[in-house]
């Protein structure tokens, strides 16, 4: 019953930026703690980003700290995910997820801990 919807990928040059987007159905969006995961050609699916149910927390991975930002609008049930000095490592398809806990507070790396999953967007960065 829960959907969730990726937009906003695409091409782009090394150095560029790009906003994902990730619109969710149902009316207990502010319930989930709502994450970022990608998976490159050839590659495991890797954990990209996360923000708490609250919105007060937020965790990333080492390879896009300082590059990417997660944030929520719970007006709109959207995550979003904010890059910018794209790399052409960063190239991949990206999945938005959501997991359900009671933990308001919880941010979440395992794409196991994850309980509903977007169609995914491609991300391609040039050299």
């Amino acid at each position: 019953q829960v959907q969730l919807v990726e937009s906003g990928g695409g091409l782009v040059q090394a150095g560029g930026s790009l906003r994902l987007s990730c619109a969710v159905s149902g009316r207990t969006f502010t319930t989930y703690a709502m994450g970022w995961f990608r998976q490159a050609p050839g590659k495991k699916r890797e954990f990209v980003a996360v923000i708490s149910a609250s919105g007060g927390n937020t965790d990333y991975a080492d390879s896009v700290k300082g590059r990417f930002t997660i944030s929520r609008d719970n007006t709109k049930n959207t995550v979003y995910l904010q890059m910018i000095s794209l790399k052409p490592e960063d190239t991949a398809d990206y999945y938005c997820a959501a997991e359900a806990s009671i933990y308001y507070s919880s941010t979440p790396t395992r794409a196991l801990d994850y309980d509903y999953w977007g169609q995914g967007t491609q991300v391609t960065v040039s050299s």
